[in-house]
């Protein structure tokens, strides 16, 4: 410990170290539940790529696992802490270095937060899509570690579609860069790509080019409530089916929309079995809207209410985004899954789960990304009752064997982490396993970056 210190201190101002034994277990952990964490010996918050380089040189040196973390709002236990290791926290290099309006790029440090790029980008008439529910928190690191999604994904994308490149501190200091900033380009392998979505297995991402786009209009949106959740997923086909492109289609069953209105009094229709949002962003989006509405009825929607401006827009989209921190209301702690399956089985996975939340006498409540297939059943349960937390997993568990019997993955967005590390070797297979491995043997041959992650 004292030859740790002594080495980070030479190359590091006193104030980018923390190591008072009262402040570094608030850094032990993200947001997951069921996920073992460590205590750290130090936690380091470097401002520059040469000091994130300082501590991967003294890392390897003496051997010290080293764990990467933004803002902690992950929810599988990927930014853990493991214990002696150094846990880094990138959260104060927020800088954005460069907003191109000509090659529609923005370049940023990876502790700039979500909210802060989208609204900044927006004032220069450019969006930048990804956009995940905690994204006034989260930052571009951890969404990058992670490969977030959001409610845009059903048209716009998950952020590996909008990482063009990348600066990655490797696990021995050395710095690597990886894409380009042009608009095309094909020269080797597609290391950034490898990169997005490694949870900090790989490297510490310490800059990033980012693809903007043109910022597109305001949305409108529309809900409609159905009397089960498979009419409402029925709607879902058929909207995309006839081809239509909405800038947001999501799902919330009865459970979350009871439970949004309980948190925030948003007045949403309790009566429904399920709601559904869906928005456009194009240049006629109340045309698009009363199509969309039309296959909602012949779907057996029981009320299609198109919102009247942004403002009332605004306020569905939010109680969208209250969803998950209202479940976590209904009992002391959830269980976040998040099971992604083709679209034409959403039907069977929704109703899946509410034969386990039955199964297992569980509140389970429902929201989903509905145009991307991308579900996320919240378990709802009491962390002082051993039996409820039992059941708590062994649902949640079958609720990830569900997704892989439907042809689905065991996360669209929220990663692997210690949470489905088990699972993800059930989805990959022995060789796609071994090839994994061996990938992260050949970036981390010590395995000192994030280790107990993914493998």
């Amino acid at each position: 410990m004292d030859a740790l210190l002594e080495r980070l201190r030479a190359g590091l101002p006193a104030e980018a170290l923390i190591t008072d034994p009262d402040v570094t277990p608030s850094y032990a952990h993200d947001m997951a539940s069921f996920c073992d964490a460590g205590t750290p010996a130090v936690v380091v918050l470097p401002r520059s790529v040469e000091e994130v380089q300082h501590v991967m040189r003294t890392a390897t040196a003496l051997r010290v696992p080293v764990v990467p973390q933004g803002a902690r709002t992950g929810l599988s236990g990927a930014a853990n802490a493991s214990d002696g290791c150094i846990v880094l926290s990138l959260v104060k290099m927020d800088r954005i270095l460069e907003i191109s309006p000509v090659d529609r790029i923005a370049v940023v440090e990876p502790g700039v937060v979500n909210a802060t790029l989208s609204r900044a980008v927006g004032e220069l008439g450019l969006y930048y899509p990804p956009d995940p529910s905690s994204w006034e928190m989260c930052t571009i690191g951890g969404n990058i570690g992670t490969a977030s999604g959001g409610l845009c994904c059903v048209k716009y994308g998950v952020t590996a579609e909008y990482v063009l490149g990348l600066e990655v501190v490797l696990a021995d200091g050395r710095l690597l860069n990886t894409g380009r900033r042009t608009a095309k380009g094909v020269a080797g392998y597609d290391l950034t790509r490898l990169f997005v979505g490694s949870e900090g297995s790989l490297g510490i991402v310490v800059k990033a080019v980012l693809a903007l786009r043109p910022r597109p209009p305001r949305q409108l949106v529309l809900a409609a409530e159905f009397p089960s959740a498979a009419a409402a997923c029925d709607a879902v086909c058929r909207i995309m089916e006839r081809g239509h492109t909405p800038s947001l289609l999501e799902l919330m069953d009865r459970t979350t929309v009871r439970a949004v209105n309980a948190m925030a009094s948003m007045g949403l229709p309790e009566s429904t079995e399920a709601l559904l949002l869906c928005a456009f962003d194009t240049p006629d989006p109340a045309a698009d809207l009363a199509a969309v509405g039309e296959l909602c009825k012949a779907s057996g929607a029981t009320e299609v209410v198109p919102a009247d401006d942004v403002a009332e827009s605004e306020l569905l989209l939010q109680a969208r985004r209250s969803a998950l921190p209202a479940l976590e209301t209904v009992k002391s702690a959830t269980m976040i899954d998040d099971v992604c399956v083709p679209r034409s089985r959403l039907g069977a996975m929704i109703e899946g789960t509410a034969a386990i939340a039955e199964k297992f006498g569980l509140t389970i409540g429902v929201c989903a990304h509905a145009g991307d297939g991308n579900t996320h059943p919240v378990v709802c349960f009491d962390h002082t009752d051993p039996d409820e937390s039992r059941r708590a997993r062994a649902s949640f568990d079958e609720i990830m064997a569900l997704g892989l019997e439907l042809g689905g993955t065991i996360t669209g967005e929220h990663g692997v982490g210690v949470l489905k590390k088990e699972w993800l070797a059930r989805e990959l297979g022995e060789v796609g396993l071994e090839l994994q491995r061996g990938i992260k043997s050949a970036f981390d041959p010590l395995g000192l970056l994030n280790p107990g992650k993914l493998f």
